[in-house]
């Protein structure tokens, strides 16, 4: 029964985020991510390049897939508190 209740919050949240990202494109650039992640652009850059979200990137400039962003946020249980 505990685990049927985790896997319940987990799906709650999946959804809960997906109502929040709906407005985002499918592809984001860093200062959607940092909008989204309440973070500053400085902390954006060390989450990418510590490897905790996926992305690509296109010359100069860093391309996070929302499906990875919302990876990342499912992975936190409720209340934590980002960091890179």
């Amino acid at each position: 029964l505990l685990a049927s209740s985790a896997a319940s919050d987990v799906y709650k949240r999946q959804d809960a985020y997906r109502v929040m990202l709906r407005d985002y494109p499918d592809v984001l650039n860093i200062d959607q991510m940092c909008e989204i992640l309440s973070v500053s652009t400085k902390t954006g850059y060390a989450i990418l390049k510590k490897g905790s979200v996926q992305h690509l990137k296109v010359g100069r400039s860093y391309r996070i897939p929302k499906a990875h962003l919302l990876t990342y946020l499912i992975g936190f249980a409720p209340g934590h508190t980002i960091r890179a």
